[in-house]
């Protein structure tokens, strides 16, 4: 077996490779840096470096949107609707794979094909449906939306992974006396770890980052991160200097709980591809 030789080759996809990441991080760049510019020195040169450090951006930033109250509106949306996804999607997910009837297949068929449909196509409907059922302009309403626009993809991954565990474990737990809940609780919940880790990334992301269905769903009071910073943005107006220092407060915590677990992205995904 012949040895890997380093060589020009290697060398030039190594440069391209640096490149290309360089290039992915040139909108940070701008981001931070017009961040702690004024608004006079983001219009004449945004690819400049800041001649001083405006930190007064970053406080009228945050008093503007109220950042705490946002913060925590998204905080608690965020983490209500991940934790109702990874449940209801592992236990889901575990009932179609070990009971693979007619009615199980037809399900997840259907949960799979729902991931094409676009969230445009059904706005009017949600809202008409949201009436009827006073979910507008609550937590509850906005973490039922969630739940379901999340869930075929949660299945979809779940479904991959509870296949490559081992049936015998589970016959095993059952033989010692486990009930049928407390085989999955204890016996195959924990063994999904990777990808629950995966799911939580995924999903984190998308709600904390989402501006569309807070916008439609939620009022003033419940504004999370991304519509508390869109209100830099005005008809007439758009104050650049204090919108990216928003932004800037706004993407940290997401960026900061993605850099903590995004290890766990391919390990949970390669497993969940092999089948036991």
């Amino acid at each position: 077996m012949k040895s890997r030789t380093y060589n020009a080759r290697s060398f030039t996809m190594e440069i391209g490779a640096v490149l290309l990441a360089l290039l992915f991080l040139v909108p940070f760049y701008f981001l931070i840096a017009n961040s702690f510019k004024s608004f006079a020195d983001i219009l004449m040169d945004s690819a400049a470096l800041p001649k001083a450090l405006r930190w007064q951006n970053y406080e009228k930033a945050f008093e503007i949107m109220n950042y705490t109250k946002a913060f925590r509106n998204s905080f608690i949306i965020t983490v209500t609707s991940v934790v109702g996804l990874a449940v209801f999607g592992s236990m889901a997910a575990y009932r179609m794979v070990r009971k693979p009837n007619w009615y199980n297949n037809l399900l997840f068929t259907m949960f799979v094909a729902a991931m094409v449909i676009p969230f445009q196509s059904i706005m009017i409907p949600l809202m008409k449906v949201g009436n009827w059922f006073h979910l507008i302009n609550s937590v509850p309403g906005i973490w039922l939306c969630y739940l379901g626009f999340g869930s075929s993809l949660t299945i979809f991954l779940y479904h991959g992974f509870v296949k490559s565990i081992p049936v015998e474990v589970e016959e095993a737990a059952v033989v010692d006396g486990c009930s049928p809940y407390g085989v999955f609780w204890r016996i195959v919940f924990p063994l999904l770890k990777p990808m629950t880790v995966t799911i939580i990334i995924l999903n984190s992301l998308w709600i904390w980052n989402d501006f569309l269905l807070p916008q439609l769903m939620l009022g003033p009071e419940l504004r999370t991160i991304p519509l508390s910073t869109y209100s830099f943005f005005g008809q007439y107006t758009k104050q650049w200097d204090l919108a990216l220092a928003a932004l800037v407060m706004g993407v940290l915590p997401i960026v900061v709980f993605f850099l903590f677990l995004q290890k766990h992205i391919i390990e949970g995904i390669t497993a969940g591809s092999v089948k036991g």
